[in-house]
């Protein structure tokens, strides 16, 4: 089984290279996040022509979730609690259940500055994730948390640490908040497979800092314990962050043994 993750910074913009990615990568499961559409814009019908079904959360212009599959696609709940509160209709956070495997797509607040009143609501919401996961799941179920959680979090997953320590998304109390799902039981089994440094999912646009190597592995793929146990092979797919209108994520895939 192949999940795959991407933050695309816009369907709208990204669907021609979306569809082209699937159709030569071939996941199983997509999560996508940053889709910038309104669940009344979402391209399903594109999806169901390559084989896929498609369960979204979207609000237009910002944020946006959703989930690809084509092992089937059961028990849908958009946010935390599938109501109309904040965190559904901010479209950060879905679930779905595809091919016996419980699925998170997430789009963690970007938190823009350490000590800023965004980066408090983002502790906060990575907080409610931690308790969310803790009241819903069990870590001896076959469980996945993928998307881009704006951390990185280790030093090795920032190009130079020297330089960004104390900035958002390396701060540690973001770090700590990853921490705290990894010690509920989740795995970074990305980093479990490939254990090297260098290896980075984000860069940003300006001052050719992809061409140069300047990025952070903030995109993640959380397993459960039992479902980590059979990951196999894992990749950041560089080759989709080249070319004309990419988006800044590069997708990650990670496989599964049955």
């Amino acid at each position: 089984m192949r999940i795959a993750t991407w933050n695309v910074n816009s369907l709208k913009i990204r669907l021609p290279r979306v569809e082209e990615w699937l159709a030569y990568a071939e996941p199983d499961v997509l999560c996508m996040q940053e889709t910038k559409l309104a669940d009344s814009a979402f391209p399903a019908m594109a999806f169901q022509t390559l084989g896929y079904e498609a369960v979204y959360c979207g609000q237009g212009q910002w944020n946006g979730v959703a989930i690809l599959s084509r092992v089937g696609l059961k028990d849908v709940v958009a946010g935390f609690s599938d109501q109309a509160d904040d965190e559904v209709v901010e479209a950060r956070l879905l679930w779905a259940t595809c091919g016996g495997v419980r699925v998170g797509s997430v789009y963690v607040p970007n938190g823009r500055s350490v000590g800023s009143e965004h980066y408090e609501a983002k502790l906060v919401w990575l907080a409610r994730l931690r308790r969310h996961i803790e009241s819903s799941y069990d870590p001896n179920e076959p469980l996945i948390v993928c998307g881009d959680y704006n951390v990185a979090p280790t030093d090795d997953d920032a190009w130079d640490p020297s330089k960004l320590h104390g900035a958002t998304h390396v701060s540690p109390p973001e770090r700590e908040a990853v921490g705290a799902l990894l010690d509920w039981g989740l795995v970074d089994t990305f980093r479990t497979l490939r254990p090297e440094t260098g290896i980075y999912s984000w860069w940003d646009y300006r001052a050719g800092d992809f061409h140069e190597g300047r990025g952070l592995r903030i995109d993640l793929a959380l397993a459960t314990k039992p479902l980590a146990e059979r990951a196999t092979f894992a990749l950041i797919d560089r080759n989709a962050r080249k070319g004309k209108q990419p988006s800044d994520h590069a997708p990650m895939v990670i496989d599964f043994d049955p």
